[in-house]
């Protein structure tokens, strides 16, 4: 099972605030290098990288001299605009001494429950990717409400592998993975090597509650492997202080919890798109587009559609009709029914001068199409 995460080829790695912060002492420079190096190391060897962190109330909390995370709303959103400052520039001046650029994305968890920003993110990070940039992803904590009270970085860091279709979601923590037993009170409690992720035994040895610091404990990494498993994503949850944790990871060495999903990345994926999300519109395909899609599994193109039918906007479902009405396909569009509407039997290099912009080349990405 290890060998997934040494053949993995895009992987999100989500670090704590309380490593990130040397338990809560400031931005532990010298920490985030040594992670850093590793990383790079993986862009050398042909790994797709997307960093969420976290570390910006923790940060705002030292720099303000607060040794108790507040309770107060408007004093967690002061400390954490005020702490993603420095965090973001100690980022990018680590990766930058190696040559490496990063981006910074602020999400919500709305973002990705939107569709049309659903797609908006995901194309986003795809360009910043393919151009070998590092995103540095955090959750927008001045601005939310909620997200700082009840969410926590974990379940983000899901999500946003969920969006990237990553190979592998690693989390590092300041626990060496999941035991059998809590081993702060149980010292002979077992490492957890491997398990599926939606085993529910797991639930019994979840338990816990995050630190002072973060939000979450086991129970959120647990819940983001689960999460993350709708997209046929691995989760390693491990220790971030063991030595060089990201190189013996990608060498296959059995350190921390791989949790596995029950199908695989395509699969998972499919089902998720196929069964989670209503239909708003339609549009009939020509025979050609149909065949491409049903035997050549490509995207479907403006070219291939003859009619537009509903109100749909963009990222919303739409269903993929034959000639003959007969449905073959659901999936994501990339642009709503007006804009569609103009563009259909248009080669993609004529979407720019129909709308004055394109935002796909296609009308439908395969990625966001599950066949029926």
């Amino acid at each position: 099972m290890r060998s997934k995460v040494t053949s993995a080829r895009r992987w999100v790695v989500k670090i704590g605030s309380a490593l990130l912060t040397a338990d809560g002492k400031g931005l532990d420079r010298a920490a985030m290098g040594v992670w850093v190096e590793q990383m790079v190391a993986l862009h050398q060897a042909g790994v797709e990288l997307v960093l969420v962190s976290s570390g910006a109330v923790a940060a705002g909390m030292s720099r303000l001299g607060w040794s108790t995370r507040p309770s107060a709303m408007h004093e967690l959103q002061a400390a954490a605009a005020i702490g993603q400052m420095g965090l973001v520039q100690a980022w990018e001046s680590s990766f930058g001494q190696h040559g490496r650029h990063t981006a910074q994305i602020l999400l919500t968890h709305d973002d990705l429950s939107d569709r049309k920003r659903y797609l908006n993110a995901r194309s986003t990070l795809r360009t910043l990717v393919g151009l070998g940039v590092v995103p540095v992803i955090n959750e927008n904590d001045t601005v939310v409400t909620d997200e700082i009270r009840f969410g926590d970085n974990d379940t983000l860091a899901a999500l946003v592998a969920n969006l990237v279709e990553a190979d592998l979601l690693v989390i590092l923590t300041d626990r060496d993975g999941m035991f059998d037993a809590d081993p702060r009170k149980h010292p002979d409690a077992h490492l957890i090597s491997e398990a599926r992720a939606d085993d529910p035994s797991l639930d019994a040895v979840a338990g816990g509650t995050g630190g002072a610091l973060g939000r979450g404990g086991m129970q959120t990494k647990l819940r983001a492997a689960r999460l993350a498993a709708r997209s046929g994503a691995h989760t390693l949850i491990v220790g971030g202080r063991i030595e060089r944790v990201l190189d013996r990871l990608k060498a296959g060495e059995r350190i921390g919890t791989l949790l596995s999903p029950e199908r695989g990345m395509v699969a998972a994926r499919k089902q998720w798109l196929a069964g989670h999300l209503q239909t708003r519109g339609s549009l009939t395909l020509d025979a050609g587009a149909v065949q491409a899609l049903l035997e050549g599994h490509k995207s479907l193109l403006p070219v291939g559609v003859k009619a537009v039918q509903g109100g749909f906007r963009r990222g919303e479902m739409v269903v993929c009709l034959a000639p003959d009405g007969r449905e073959v396909a659901r999936g994501l569009s990339n642009y709503s029914a007006v804009e569609a509407q103009k563009i259909i039997g248009l080669p993609s290099d004529a979407i720019d001068r129909a709308l004055g912009y394109m935002a796909e080349p296609e009308l439908v990405h395969r990625d966001n199409l599950v066949l029926v």
